[in-house]
């Protein structure tokens, strides 16, 4: 990843990479989620990570997802989603743009799986 490209969210290495992962699980679990474009747009490369890691389906990469979403996620995705996409090369994600959040104008999006 190019380091200049690196979108920081006003935060720290770790409370960004805990965002991420937060909003990976629940992209998981629900298979939609309102959220800023910047911070789906950032989360769609994380996402496509995890779904080819659960393509291969293999006991690491089945430890590495429960490492990086938790059990919960990392079965929905190796059973369900990863199954789903098992033909397609890529773009698992699509974001569909809502109207801007009440409170400060920021654009904000639906990001959620390909049929």
């Amino acid at each position: 990843m190019k380091r200049g490209n690196l979108r920081k969210f006003g935060r720290e290495r770790n409370q960004r990479a805990a965002l991420l992962r937060s909003l990976a699980t629940a992209l998981i679990e629900h298979g939609y989620i309102a959220t800023t474009t910047a911070r789906a747009k950032t989360l769609t490369s994380t996402v496509a990570k995890l779904v080819t890691l659960g393509k291969k389906g293999t006991v690491a990469a089945r430890r590495e997802l429960m490492t990086r979403v938790g059990k919960k996620a990392s079965e929905k995705l190796v059973k369900d989603i990863s199954v789903r996409f098992a033909s397609r090369p890529g773009g698992y994600t699509r974001l569909v743009p809502l109207s801007q959040r009440p409170s400060d104008g920021s654009p904000m999006v639906r990001i959620e799986f390909v049929a």
